[in-house]
């Protein structure tokens, strides 16, 4: 008898399998072509066919003025220098945490996770309380060279590169420091047996596996650098400008529209040619090696491997925690002695300006914009995370790269399409503060999919075809399965949209709500403002958004299920 149940349970079909209803996995495809293809297409038609004839002007531009070559080399420039100094920091790092178990480790990976969701404006303004005229460090040393500042790093290429390092480190962590820390040893112990060196076991047998994971890592870091605003908007020179950059300057300041969409056109061709070779990356390093026998974590025994940890667990504080501490010092201190004066004026509007809302007005409408925001990404996320688990591998293939798109694309390009595309029936969307918390969820949404899917794909089948047999429908299974066993997973993706939500900037400043500003809109209009008022509130804005990133990833960190993320 249970050897005959046993057989029936293997022969369960795959329609047994219980998904959401079909009518709901056409949610993020609409969602999709509505909020993130409609623009897009209205770029195109106002880049190449403004008079419904194709026009090249736009693009010769593009290609003849010295102006805009330079800008796209600037892109590629600074995003293979990031990439570069994010690895050679990341991965001695992605080691140590890979192979090495300490006290504080879990802290200092959440550490670590944070400047990842920190909103470009807090990080810029971070490390210009830690770095620039008026940061932690001159306030510190400049008596002691007369008063005047021993180090100005802000609107310096340096500064520029060392915020992208801080801001895409955990990136390489998390990535190559998970692969590697399932690497199975017998592997490396096959070759220590057979003669190699230790050096040679690194070079042809650890460094070829790891290869397809720290190519994916760097590809997500050029891809995220590439598509770099608010860090070069606020702490690049003068001149520098990336291609999100550029769109905004022309949209905004020169009201120069086709040559603004031309440049998005081009960000997204190069967007999406790095989505879909990131996705064939990192195909390949989501390859289940043999895991049976996994490393068990070492202690630190010897004095060489103490130095070794020693060194990038202090290296990693002082990259990571530094600009952090920076920024709530100087939010506190930034008047002469420990004060919380600057915090208190957020709940004041000074200026009694219509333009300029209260700080607390702006806090309300970052709060209420993430809430809706996190809905809407979790009800096209979840449906999104179970396409890419049908057994049809075209339709995978096909789906995998698109889900992915709105990662690789900038938010700035983004919001110029918005602004073309949303202005007019049926879409009348141009005028709602509504259009807000759709473009975050919209950001959110690939982050949403790709923590869920890897918990999908873990699923034991067996456990719905159990279910299915014993008369269950398919909304029963889902709601008694498949609901308990993602109900951590989806409150980490929640939290991920919520922080995601809360620190968007670049498609926000572009739609331009003055009735409506958000925290970080707000903390970029005060650094434009002279004067020390101005600036302690944005320190003090910065702070709260650092405290609130840190708090909800430390609880995504009790949360998640083993590996919950996967980039």
């Amino acid at each position: 008898m249970r050897s005959g149940n046993k057989e029936g349970l293997r022969a369960a079909p795959s329609s047994l399998i219980p998904h959401p209803s079909s009518l709901v996995y056409a949610l993020p495809v609409v969602f999709l072509m509505i909020l993130y293809f409609y623009p897009l297409l209205a770029i195109l038609k106002l880049s190449l066919l403004p008079q419904g004839a194709i026009v090249w002007e736009p693009l010769r531009v593009l290609l003849t003025r010295v102006r805009y070559r330079q800008v796209l080399f600037f892109s590629v420039w600074q995003a293979t220098l990031s990439t570069l100094l994010t690895l050679g920091l990341g991965l001695p790092s992605a080691y140590v945490v890979a192979r090495y178990r300490f006290r504080g480790k879990t802290a200092l990976r959440t550490l670590a996770t944070v400047p990842f969701v920190l909103p470009t404006v807090v990080v810029a303004t971070a490390f210009g309380a830690l770095l620039g005229e008026k940061g932690l460090i001159n306030s510190l040393f400049a008596p002691l060279n007369g008063g005047r500042p021993v180090l100005l790093l802000d609107r310096t290429l340096v500064g520029l590169l060392l915020a992208h390092v801080f801001y895409n480190f955990t990136l390489v962590l998390r990535i190559v420091g998970g692969f590697w820390a399932n690497l199975d040893p017998r592997i490396e112990e096959a070759a220590a047996v057979l003669g190699a060196s230790r050096w040679r076991v690194w070079r042809e047998v650890t460094l070829p596996l790891l290869l397809p994971a720290i190519g994916a890592a760097a590809l997500l870091v050029f891809i995220f650098t590439f598509a770099a605003f608010g860090t070069v908007l606020i702490l690049g020179r003068p001149g520098d400008a990336t291609l999100e950059v550029q769109i905004y300057r022309e949209a905004v300041d020169l009201f120069n529209l086709p040559v603004a969409a031309a440049l998005s056109l081009l960000q997204i061709l190069a967007s999406l040619a790095l989505t879909v070779v990131y996705t064939r990356i990192q195909e390949r390093a989501s390859v289940p090696l043999d895991r049976r026998a996994q490393r068990s974590l070492e202690l630190p025994v010897s004095g060489g491997r103490w130095v070794l940890l020693s060194m990038v667990v202090g290296g990693m504080l002082l990259l990571l925690g530094a600009p952090l501490l920076a920024l709530a010092t100087r939010a506190l201190t930034l008047g002469g002695g420990w004060s919380l004066h600057f915090f208190q004026l957020l709940s004041q509007n000074r200026t009694n300006s219509y333009f300029f809302a209260p700080p607390s007005t702006a806090i309300r409408n970052s709060l209420l914009f993430a809430v809706l925001a996190t809905v809407i990404a979790l009800l096209v996320g979840v449906p999104a995370a179970y396409l890419l688990t049908t057994p049809h591998k075209r339709l995978r293939a096909m789906l995998d790269p698109v889900f992915m798109l709105p990662l690789g694309t900038s938010a700035v390009t983004l919001g110029f399409g918005y602004i073309i595309a949303l202005d007019k029936p049926p879409l009348n969307l141009r005028a709602s503060p509504l259009l807000i918390p759709l473009a975050h969820a919209l950001i959110a949404f690939p982050l949403v999919v790709r923590t869920i899917l890897p918990v999908l794909r873990s699923f034991d089948p067996r456990l719905r075809e159990v279910a299915a047999v014993l008369g269950a429908s398919p909304r029963r299974v889902w709601w008694e399965v498949d609901v308990p066993l993602l109900f951590r997973t989806t409150l980490v993706a929640a939290v991920f949209a919520f922080t995601i939500s809360l620190g968007e900037f670049g498609a926000t400043l572009l739609l331009n709500f003055p009735n409506y500003p958000t925290m970080p809109v707000l903390i970029f209009r005060y650094l434009g403002r002279p004067g020390i008022e101005d600036y302690g509130q944005a320190l003090a804005m910065s702070t709260l958004l650092m405290l609130v990133t840190a708090i909800s990833f430390a609880l995504i960190e009790r949360l998640r299920l083993g590996n919950a993320s996967e980039f």
